[in-house]
C-alpha cells in the first residue's frame, strides 16, 4: 500500500481553500445576491426588486406608510419607520414577517443603521423632533438625542462615526457623534425649504469629506466641506433652455441625490427636468441626464455601480438606468408613491 503523505495532503487541502476564498472574494459584486427594497409611501407595501433580473422578486405586505428602510448586520433583519403607528418595525428579511414593532417617540421619517449594526438612529419628524436611539439587541428605545428641531433626512457618514441630520423646518444640518451620542456641530441654510436629501463622499483615507445636500426650492444642491463645517459651493442643476422642464413641478424640486458605490459618480434627481444629472467626483463635472419617470424621489444603486435605480412618486414605477449610457433601460411597476429605497447585499 503506498503511504500518505499527510502533511502534504492537509497542506494541499488548505492551498484548496484558499483559492476558494480567494475566488469568492473575486467575485465581481454584480454576482452577489442583492436586492433593491422600495417603500410605497402611500400605501402599505415594500416591493423588493432583484438587480440581475429587474424584476420584483417578494413583495412585504401590512406596514401601512413605510417611510425608510434599513438592515442587520447579517441582513436578516429589516428595520422599517412605520409613519402609521409611529414605530419602528422590525421584520425578517426572508419571510417578510413582522417580528417586533419598537415603540418611538413620535412620528418617524428616516433612519441610520450603525457599521457595528448595534444600534439604529431614527429621525423623528413632529415637534419636538429629536433622534431615537433604538438597540438592535434588546429591540428597545433606549434614549432620544433632543436636536431643537423636527428632523426629515438621516444618514451615517462613510466612516460611521458620525450621524448628519437635517431638518426641514428649522433649515439645519446637524452632526451627531456616533459613540457619545452628543451633537458637535451644525451649520444652518438660508433656504425657504430647509435641509432635504443628501449624500455623503468619503476622502481617500475613509474619513468624511464633502456632504451634498438638496435643498427645497434650490434646483441643485448645496456643497459642505466636513472639515471646517462650511457651505463651499452651490452646484445648480442645468435650467432652461438647455433643460428638460415639466410643466406643473414646483417646490422641493429636487428630492433624492446619491454617491455611486464606485466614488466615482454622484447623481441627482430633478422633477423639473423628470430626471437625474450625473456628475463626475471629485471635481463635480456634468457628465449628462437621464429621463425617468414622474417626479423622481430617491436613489439607489447595483452594488458594481453599473444600474442606477430612481422611485418615480408619480407614476407608481422605479426607473433603471444604465450608469454608462445614462439610458432607462427597464421600468418597473411598484405599489403606491415609491420614495425610499435602498440596496442590500447579503453576506
Amino acid at each position: 500500500m503506498r503511504s500518505i503523505n499527510k502533511t502534504g495532503y492537509f497542506g494541499t487541502l488548505r492551498q484548496v481553500w484558499l483559492l476558494h476564498v480567494m475566488l469568492l472574494m473575486a467575485l465581481p459584486l454584480s454576482a452577489r445576491t442583492a436586492r433593491i427594497y422600495v417603500t410605497n409611501h402611500a400605501g402599505d407595501t415594500i416591493d423588493v426588486i432583484d438587480p440581475m433580473t429587474d424584476k420584483i422578486v417578494q413583495v412585504i405586505k401590512g406596514i401601512e406608510l413605510p417611510h425608510d428602510i434599513g438592515f442587520s448586520l447579517d441582513g436578516k433583519q429589516l428595520y422599517i419607520t412605520t409613519e402609521s403607528e409611529n414605530v419602528l418595525d422590525v421584520v425578517d428579511q426572508k419571510s417578510g414577517t413582522i417580528t417586533k414593532k419598537v415603540p418611538l417617540s413620535g412620528r418617524p421619517n428616516t433612519l441610520a443603521v450603525t457599521n457595528d449594526g448595534k444600534r439604529v438612529f431614527v429621525a423623528i419628524a413632529e415637534k419636538p423632533g429629536g433622534l431615537d436611539v433604538i438597540d438592535t439587541t434588546s429591540l428597545e428605545r433606549v434614549k432620544t438625542i433632543p436636536t431643537e428641531g423636527r428632523l426629515h433626512d438621516i444618514y451615517l457618514t462613510p466612516d460611521g462615526k458620525y450621524v448628519v441630520a437635517g431638518s426641514e423646518g428649522e433649515r439645519f444640518l446637524k452632526v451627531v457623534d456616533v459613540q457619545t451620542e452628543q451633537p458637535i456641530w451644525e451649520i444652518k441654510f438660508e433656504n425657504r425649504t430647509g435641509v432635504r436629501t443628501m449624500a455623503i463622499e468619503a476622502n481617500p483615507d475613509g474619513s468624511t469629506g464633502r456632504i451634498f445636500v438638496n435643498l427645497g426650492e434650490l434646483h441643485g444642491f448645496a456643497v459642505v466641506d466636513f472639515a471646517t463645517h462650511k457651505e463651499v459651493a452651490r452646484i445648480m442643476l442645468p435650467g432652461e433652455p438647455r433643460g428638460f422642464y415639466v410643466p406643473g413641478s414646483s417646490g422641493n424640486i429636487c428630492h433624492g441625490i446619491g454617491i455611486a458605490p464606485d466614488g466615482k459618480t454622484l447623481w441627482a434627481n430633478s422633477k423639473n427636468s423628470k430626471g437625474v444629472f450625473v456628475y463626475s467626483l471629485p471635481d463635480l463635472q456634468l457628465l449628462g441626464h437621464a429621463r425617468t419617470g414622474m417626479v423622481p424621489e430617491w436613489i439607489t444603486f447595483s452594488p458594481d455601480s453599473k444600474k442606477v435605480y430612481v422611485s418615480n412618486e408619480a407614476d407608481n414605477t422605479v426607473s433603471v438606468i444604465d450608469g454608462k449610457t445614462l439610458k432607462q433601460v427597464a421600468l418597473i411597476p411598484v405599489g403606491q408613491s415609491p420614495e425610499r429605497n435602498r440596496t442590500l447585499v447579503l453576506p
